[in-house]
């Protein structure tokens, strides 16, 4: 098994070097093409993500719902276990390029989703299908990269979004409850099941009820974190910035990181949180509710932005508590969710068990969530009959994935994001031209609902 963790991980490495190249300079060009669109509108997009509109507009599920189903997949473990892998693997440098990464990916975000409601269809069952998939098929004639990415798709998402949760799930647990790891897994399966036998609309319904919670509640936390340790916050954001570019020494059970490889953690870790590039967000924005791409590519965008937010506040928490680089009572340097539950223990009694709260709900919530991306790759690829078979796989991962070695867990699922990724990439390059025209077409319908809303007072006092 070590031998095949070091193998996982030495293509992990040269995976991601070429594919950092790409996620960044897609980001940076499609920013330049539309604009600054995520420094200029995030204001407005905020707007629209929190506010009811278009619930009798053309699709399965409201604005809101599809962005909470989302960001369930979004906010996960990644914001709690794989921020703790990435600085403990990459040193605290690997924080500031999952800020560049994040916010170069709004960009990349939004026309993701702007596309996928342009190219979305309605499938067999009355529901709306879309994604990389369709938009690369319908808009680029591109069938054989659509067939590429689905399959990566499906593969993803019994790793990334499945195996990781289950295994931090169980390793948060652990630490706090004697609890064996089958009875985890057994129970994470059979809640798994009965959320997905409801399909989308129950997906967004627990989504939209469980994310607001969780990110309330982990956010509350870390603030307290934050406030005791008032103190080591300029110290620790100070060399945040210095490891980005020079590395970090070796200090405790640390063993010091190179500039690449904060680079590595910082980008694998950003878009494995925010899922920027990754194309798997845009499958649920197009069974949004919208009367235009444009509405809900701006919604989709702030997903990135508010993942990061939890993420720093994990790489904050662990920076200013002074546990990063401690060992474990297993003679290991402590790393992933006990990292992160190390650091709320040290400045909030019972501090542990309020990450094991926040990593069962963000865990929890990304698997329901990445199962609805991975049913729609099943769909795009072998038709409606083959969601329940993939439905079963899915739960049946979710019991697997509590027993994987951690490393095992983080390499399959870089590798495996990174052959998603490509064939998005490239497409979304290839269809920019679309996604500047449809944002062109919004804004044109923004400035005249606005003129409309300013001559009616007008009109009527006439």
């Amino acid at each position: 098994m070590g031998n095949l963790i070091v193998f996982l991980q030495r293509v992990d490495s040269l995976i991601w070097q070429p594919l950092f190249l790409l996620l960044v300079g897609s980001g940076l060009f499609l920013t330049y093409r539309l604009k600054g669109i995520q420094f200029r509108r995030l204001g407005f997009a905020l707007k629209l993500a929190f506010t009811r509109h278009d619930d009798v507009a053309e699709g399965d599920i409201s604005h809101f719902q599809a962005l909470m189903t989302a960001l369930a997949a979004t906010i996960g473990i990644g914001n709690i276990a794989g921020i703790a892998t990435a600085v403990s693997m990459g040193g605290l440098g690997a924080l500031f390029w999952l800020w560049v990464t994040a916010f170069i990916g709004m960009a990349t975000k939004y026309s993701e989703a702007i596309l996928a409601i342009k190219y979305r269809v309605l499938d067999d069952r009355g529901e709306m299908a879309g994604g990389p998939m369709y938009y690369l098929e319908a808009g680029l004639g591109w069938k054989k990269m659509a067939i590429a990415f689905a399959i990566f798709g499906v593969i993803t998402t019994l790793f990334t979004g499945n195996i990781v949760q289950s295994h931090s799930i169980t390793a948060a647990v652990t630490t706090v409850l004697p609890l064996k790891d089958w009875t985890i897994g057994l129970i994470l399966a059979l809640l798994t099941g009965i959320v997905l036998i409801g399909g989308i609309r129950m997906i967004g319904g627990v989504t939209s009820f469980l994310v607001p919670i969780m990110a309330i509640l982990y956010i509350a936390g870390s603030l307290i974190v934050l406030c005791l340790s008032y103190t080591q916050i300029p110290s620790a954001i100070g060399l945040i910035f210095r490891s980005a570019f020079t590395g970090q020494a070796a200090t405790g059970g640390f063993a010091g990181s190179t500039v690449m490889l904060a680079v590595q953690m910082g980008v694998a870790r950003g878009v494995f949180s925010n899922e920027s590039g990754l194309g798997t967000a845009p499958i649920a924005a197009a069974a949004a509710k919208t009367d235009l791409p444009g509405r809900q590519a701006l919604i989709s965008m702030t997903g990135a932005f508010l993942s990061t937010i939890v993420c720093t506040f994990t790489g904050l928490a662990i920076a200013v508590t002074g546990v990063f680089g401690q060992i474990g009572v297993d003679g290991k340097v402590l790393n992933g969710v006990p990292l992160t539950m190390a650091a709320f223990n040290t400045m909030i009694p019972y501090g542990g068990v309020l990450v094991m709260i926040g990593a069962i709900l963000f865990g929890y919530s990304t698997i329901v969530g990445w199962s609805y991306y991975g049913e729609k790759c099943m769909e795009y690829l072998f038709g409606t009959k083959a969601i329940f078979i993939y439905r079963l796989i899915f739960s049946i991962f979710v019991f697997l994935g509590v027993w994987m070695p951690l490393d095992l867990v983080w390499s399959l699922a870089d590798i495996a994001n990174a052959f998603m990724a490509l064939p998005n990439l490239i497409g979304l390059i290839a269809l920019t031209g679309i996604t500047v025209r449809q944002t062109q077409v919004f804004f044109l319908r923004v400035k005249n609902e606005e003129q409309e809303r300013i001559a009616k007072p007008v009109l009527q006092s006439d």
